[in-house]
């Protein structure tokens, strides 16, 4: 978009060209930032749910002044010849067109009568009806969302961009209050069968990488968040907020070859002496980005930590860091063993805290499941002026190998 918007930027301040883009983004907030960044004014609208089905990106397209597509797959290098190219051309207006005023944008569909519609009807309904949902109901209807899609996967279990939108929609409902703890894998589940279904549909794949392993990603995709806040400011202006920070996930860049921390770390509680967590004060939530792999393969496990709010459990700041363990099983790689939260500066906190490592299986894995175990210490408080104590929590991540 920032080559686009240089090479049109003249254009646009004579009044000869409007640029308007669309992304293809779980987190349009992010795109909001970029455009800060980048000094970009145009219009964006966002098709998280890939409602336009298009498999690549970029994909521009040249509109004239009457809606009718002259161009499409413009090149980055081909800017220069715009003028000469498109908007230098005559084009006369359709004749049925000529004496037809503009209609004025459709209201918002009505959720109940797609409701009543997708109950008696096929799949196609029942899609519409979950789209409907996302795009205009709220984050208090992705349930009724979700559901509907897992209806019409019900009616078409093998239509890909179902599964595809399926996912968007858990992805949503875990960025939201209404979070269920088992959402992102969920989601990222929900992908990998809409990739499987579909292998050339680049948008699903990057989806999928944007979480994944080091070994499978093409690119950083988030590495500027830092560099364009920092520049924002250096300008005197306030960064966009972000609902959701991007992970490590999303800053790591590409590697061509597994690799491990060097050293050798020490266990912190090799016998298991530490209490465990009984209450749930902390609440753990897993993922692992794919959770299916060859042999040889590898993974991205995710790991977030939240004091349980029904009991108004929180962090105690005044003690130790957060400490996490991970034994994974013979044979396996880990990229770290022992990862460490920093506990902010204020004495108690409540903010979810989150580590990731990366997993890879030996190229003679079995197929079949397999669980890499590891557990979590922390210091933790019950309720406002309650005890606070040491405790310990152990979590399992498992990750299927399939047959090759």
């Amino acid at each position: 978009m920032p080559g686009w918007h240089n090479a049109t930027k003249r254009l646009q301040e004579e009044g000869k060209l409007q640029m308007v883009g669309i992304i293809e983004e779980q987190h349009p907030d992010r795109c909001r930032l970029f455009m800060q960044w980048k000094q970009m004014d145009w219009p964006v609208m966002v098709d998280s749910l890939n409602l336009l089905g298009v498999e690549a990106v970029p994909l521009t397209i040249a509109i004239d002044e009457y809606g009718i597509v002259r161009k499409v797959g413009l090149k980055l290098d081909e800017a220069g010849e715009i003028e000469a190219t498109f908007l230098s051309q005559d084009y006369a207006a359709p004749e049925e067109d000529k004496n037809v005023e503009p209609e004025p944008a459709p209201p918002p569909p009505d959720l109940t009568d797609l409701e009543d519609e997708a109950r008696g009807g096929d799949a196609a309904a029942w899609r519409r009806y979950a789209h409907a949902l996302v795009l205009w109901g709220g984050e208090e209807k992705l349930d009724d969302a979700i559901a509907a899609y897992r209806r019409a996967i019900e009616m078409q279990p093998e239509d890909g961009p179902t599964h595809f939108r399926l996912g968007v929609a858990l992805r949503k409902r875990y960025d939201s209050p209404y979070r269920k703890k088992t959402d992102f894998q969920a989601a990222v589940d929900e992908w990998r069968v809409a990739l499987g279904i579909n292998p050339n549909q680049y948008i699903w794949r990057r989806r999928i990488q944007q979480y994944g392993p080091r070994l499978a990603k093409p690119y950083p995709f988030y590495d500027w968040v830092h560099q364009a806040r920092k520049e924002i400011r250096a300008r005197g202006e306030t960064p966009l907020p972000l609902r959701v920070e991007p992970g490590g996930a999303e800053f790591a860049h590409p590697l061509e070859r597994f690799e491990t921390a060097p050293g050798t770390a020490r266990e912190p509680d090799p016998q298991g002496r530490i209490h465990r967590d009984e209450k749930g004060l902390i609440q753990v939530e897993e993922a692992v980005v794919p959770g299916v792999i060859p042999p040889g393969g590898a993974v991205r496990a995710h790991l977030v930590f939240r004091p349980n709010e029904r009991i108004k459990a929180h962090w105690n700041n005044e003690a130790e860091d957060l400490v996490v363990w991970v034994n994974p099983p013979p044979g396996w790689e880990v990229s770290r063993r022992s990862l460490t939260v920093p506990s902010p500066p204020e004495p108690v906190s409540k903010e979810p805290r989150e580590v990731e490592f990366e997993l890879q299986a030996p190229p003679d894995a079995a197929p079949g499941g397999h669980v890499t175990s590891g557990y979590a210490l922390y210091y933790v408080c019950e309720d406002v002026g309650g005890t606070c104590l040491y405790r310990r929590q152990d979590f399992k991540v498992p990750v299927l190998i399939r047959e090759e």
